[in-house]
């Protein structure tokens, strides 16, 4: 019996087309849900920039945030892993030295270092996220323990870069930017800390994602879910692929498996 239900948004319950959950994959859930399941977001998203769930947020009973570096239920933290210091202040230094922008995310705040107008257009336009702490000032967010970065780079720049961090995971769900946490951080630990926490065995646990960054918590869990609009390398990971997002993918899936 699958017991608890791990959910990337972006792309997964909510389309980059429409920036809105299906009413297919709203309704499934909430069967999903009725019928025992525990529903958790796991997503590369801080808390504070999870915009664009409010159909179903009533129904969450966890989060997995920032790719795994921050996961709590209700108002207990379950883990909080923070990037290197040193790490921080050197993908700084890249940036202005490279001229690219990157998001600060701390335990609190949020801040853009080096806004720019390909910052805007991924955060904006892509995201849907108006409040992407353009005006933040960049020094209130690094007094926080720093969650995680998202610097606008090729992945040619991300390599460069990459090379000049000792401390540093990097993923990335989508062309334009990359993701950056703490070494050993992922949605795959943060999947199995939550299942230690509520006493899950992870064979219990089915996960649904279309990024790179949901490759390991879709090897990891009990089912892994790739959407069909998902990349091949996730879709060749996964155990079942599902429809498109905008396809009843999600809806499609728990039926398939008998959740609902």
């Amino acid at each position: 019996m699958t017991k608890a239900l791990f959910f990337d948004i972006d792309g997964t319950l909510v389309s980059f087309d429409t920036h809105a959950i299906p009413s297919s994959t709203v309704s499934a859930i909430e069967k999903a849900k009725k019928n025992g399941a525990d529903i958790y977001i796991s997503t590369g998203r801080p808390y504070s920039l999870i915009n664009n769930i409010d159909e179903i947020r009533h129904l969450i009973d966890g989060y997995i945030c920032t790719n795994g570096a921050y996961c709590f239920i209700g108002d207990k933290v379950i883990s909080c892993s923070p990037i290197p210091k040193d790490d921080v202040l050197t993908v700084l230094k890249e940036a202005t030295a490279m001229n690219f922008a990157s998001m600060i995310v701390g335990e609190h705040d949020i801040a853009m270092f080096n806004p720019n107008e390909k910052a805007r257009e991924v955060f904006a336009g892509i995201l849907n996220i108006e409040d992407y702490g353009a005006d933040t000032p960049v020094e209130k967010v690094l007094s926080q323990n720093i969650l995680q970065m998202t610097p606008i780079i090729s992945q040619e720049q991300e390599i460069s870069v990459m090379r000049k961090l000792q401390g540093v995971e990097s993923s990335r769900w989508y062309p334009t930017f990359a993701d950056f946490t703490a070494k050993g951080v992922s949605k795959a630990k943060g999947l199995e800390e939550i299942a230690a926490f509520k006493g899950y065995d992870i064979a219990e646990t089915m996960a649904f994602g279309d990024g790179g960054n949901d490759m390991s918590i879709i090897v990891r869990a009990g089912i892994g879910v790739a959407m069909g609009n998902a990349g091949n390398a996730l879709k060749d990971a996964a155990d079942y692929v599902t429809d498109t997002v905008d396809n009843d993918g999600v809806a499609k899936a728990l039926a398939h498996f008998g959740v609902i």
